[in-house]
């Protein structure tokens, strides 16, 4: 039994693979199944994607608490404290309800799968489905861990599902061509249930229609259904939205980059396909206001910090450094994961990069800084194992021409994040 959230995350946090071996989602529809199935009371909004899931998330979040919802999101990965990935109205889940929840689910572990825990993962997602179902809440919006058709989110049968974009990454898992890919993420769409897509890739397109045409499930694809236009190079960004008729237009974000304004689009019609009463002056007041921490973030006017975890975060990225910061030198500190897609990242680093310097962070799937280095053409590069020296020294050396530009894996930003606010 837990005494302490310090107890509890100790214990696991070593859950990352997971000792249950059984067929996908078997696991937590069993200790579901034993809790009476609470999960089903609630309403879902799921989102899958290989980028933007937090950041349209999070604008759908705020236009439905806005509209007067009471909002439940269950995110990954967190930050600073793993109560971050349970939220209700942007409020955290409690140490206590936390420790209460976990200790609940441990007893069902025990009892009926002989002890044999499943992943880190699986463990928080049935915490949060029963802290949700507990708490009244109006909606819940569901991130995916990785895929969507064996991830252990899809036990979920959601109002609305999102695909926001497919990329080349976690191929060792979910294939490694597009269309293997796409054939995960569109595992959850459910039949009779509207999906809205961002995906542009044709290959991974086609997978997706054919899913949901076998589901019965309308489409609502970026730029067929519904269209973003006009969107203004100023800060903040400004755009106008229209879907079958109906029009937005002069929405200003508080997010930077073009991508974000995809991300928006998506959010936008996935809360009118939820509830259609939802106002374009909801809408204005929510998408001002939303940012999500860690993408496109500027700690001062020189750091900034970006989850880019995959090629097309990279290309986002820099094009979005291009369109708001295009006179100034970049100087770029990158770690990753050995599962992402390094070289061709590395590539468009080294298109517009003055310096390169590659570290790495203390987890047993991290790319050694040596391996990322080989992979650059850069003429300045740098490697350092201790990120943090490196973080400091680079600061030091910044000249006001320049930006600092630290990016990589959602993990590495997360510490980075935590680190730069002791410091700056």
């Amino acid at each position: 039994m837990f005494h302490s959230i310090e107890e509890c995350t100790n214990f696991i946090f070593q859950l990352r693979a997971g000792k249950y071996k059984g067929k996908p989602l078997e696991a937590v529809r069993i200790i579901m199944n034993e809790f009476g199935n609470p999960h089903q009371k609630v309403k879902f909004i799921h989102y899958a994607g290989s980028n933007g899931k937090g950041s349209t998330l999070n604008a759908t979040k705020e236009i439905l608490m806005i509209h007067g919802l009471k909002v439940a999101a269950f995110t990954s990965p967190h930050l600073e404290r793993v109560n971050e990935r349970i939220t209700i109205n942007n409020e955290q889940i409690t140490d206590e309800q936390f420790v209460t929840y976990a200790n609940q689910v441990a007893e069902m572990i025990e009892k009926h799968l002989n002890g044999l825990y499943p992943s880190f993962f699986e463990v928080v997602m049935l915490i949060a489905f029963l802290h949700f179902a507990n708490s009244d809440v109006d909606v819940a919006l569901i991130e995916t861990g990785i895929g969507g058709r064996v991830d252990s989110t899809n036990m979920i049968t959601p109002a609305v599902s999102i695909i926001t974009t497919i990329s080349l990454e976690h191929t060792e898992i979910l294939g490694d061509t597009y269309e293997k890919i796409a054939y995960e993420k569109a595992g959850i769409i459910k039949p009779n249930v509207p999906a809205v897509v961002g995906v542009k890739n044709e290959e991974a397109l086609h997978v997706i229609k054919q899913k949901a045409k076998s589901c019965q499930a309308d489409l609502y694809i970026l730029g067929n259904e519904f269209q973003i236009q006009s969107i203004s190079k100023t800060s903040p960004q400004v755009f106008n939205y229209q879907c079958k008729g109906k029009e937005i237009n002069g929405i200003q974000l508080a997010m930077e980059g073009e991508h974000q304004v995809e991300n928006a689009a998506l959010a936008i019609t996935a809360s009118l396909l939820f509830d259609s009463t939802i106002s374009e002056d909801t809408v204005y007041k929510a998408l001002a206001k939303a940012k999500w921490e860690g993408r496109f973030e500027r700690m001062n006017k020189q750091i900034i910090i970006d989850g880019a975890h995959n090629s097309e975060g990279t290309r986002a990225l820099i094009r979005t450094l291009h369109d708001v910061e295009p006179n100034k030198r970049y100087k770029f500190i990158y770690a990753a994961l050995q599962d992402k897609d390094h070289q061709n990242s590395i590539a468009m680093m080294d298109e517009v990069a003055d310096k390169i310097s590659f570290t790495e962070i203390p987890l047993p799937r991290a790319a050694k800084a040596e391996h990322l280095a080989s992979q650059s053409k850069c003429e300045n590069i740098v490697v350092d194992g201790d990120w943090e020296g490196l973080i400091e020294r680079e600061i030091d050396k910044l000249n006001e021409d320049e930006l600092l530009v630290i990016t990589g894996s959602l993990y590495f930003i997360a510490e980075v994040r935590k680190f730069l606010q002791t410091i700056i």
